[in-house]
């Protein structure tokens, strides 16, 4: 018994590993509110109405390089004690991705700030209600998309229209993370409604470590298929 605790490395039993997640966690979620806290500031404090939606999509844009830096860091997170560099791989990854994910962010608000503009005026444009719930579908498609979007940029070096193909593929390919991915969207959409911006913001690395576990299976097909081993 003594052989075996002896020959045992410090920080590799589970109470470690917890401590180790944890910890990762909570160093990538403050180095995520401080990489985009100026827009968030901004977004907490605007009044929610349709005609501030353009300036909410503008308030967005440091969160795209934030998240896709939280997901870098902990898709490469150590497992041990001794192991842990969270803030490396944070910064690594955004200086890494933050082009990149940028090139898929920045359309994806753009459209989502034009949806939101339509919904906001609905009443006065006179449409036929499908015309609103089309639009919220889309939107919903289109988060779904860059979820995807962002894990597959934040993990790997393609070109961004690959990047948005496969992105799309892996919607119908993988429809168990598709739904899993969903479910997320509303609760993040539930605690935006019922709270602000600002606890979502707080949830950050929770939220991406939830999308980098539910894409899983995406990942391992896009390594093994699309990448040289």
């Amino acid at each position: 018994m003594s052989d075996v605790t002896s020959s045992r490395k410090f920080g590799t039993g589970p109470l470690s590993r917890a401590s180790a997640l944890i910890y990762t966690l909570l160093v990538v979620e403050l180095l995520v509110l401080l990489t985009a806290v100026p827009g968030l500031v901004v977004l907490v404090l605007l009044d929610r109405d349709a005609s501030n939606v353009p300036l909410m999509a503008a308030c967005l844009l440091p969160a795209g390089p934030a998240l896709s830096a939280a997901l870098y860091a902990l898709r490469h997170r150590g497992r041990e004690l001794t192991e842990l560099r969270p803030a490396s791989a944070f910064w690594r990854g955004y200086r890494l991705n933050f082009g990149a994910s940028m090139k898929i962010w920045v359309p994806w608000l753009a459209g989502l700030a034009l949806v939101g503009t339509n919904l906001g005026n609905f009443s006065a444009a006179g449409v036929p209600g499908w015309w609103g719930a089309l639009l919220v579908v889309l939107a919903a498609g289109a988060t779904l998309w860059v979820a995807n979007a962002l894990v597959i940029t934040s993990l790997f070096a393609f070109r961004a229209v690959d990047v948005a193909k496969l992105a799309a593929y892996s919607l119908g390919r993988f429809p168990a993370a598709t739904l899993a991915n969903a479910c997320l969207l509303i609760v993040a959409g539930g605690v935006t409604l019922v709270a602000t911006e600002a606890v979502l913001a707080l949830l950050a690395s929770v939220l991406a470590a939830t999308l980098l576990w539910n894409s899983r299976s995406m990942i391992t097909e896009v390594q093994q298929r699309f990448t040289r081993q």
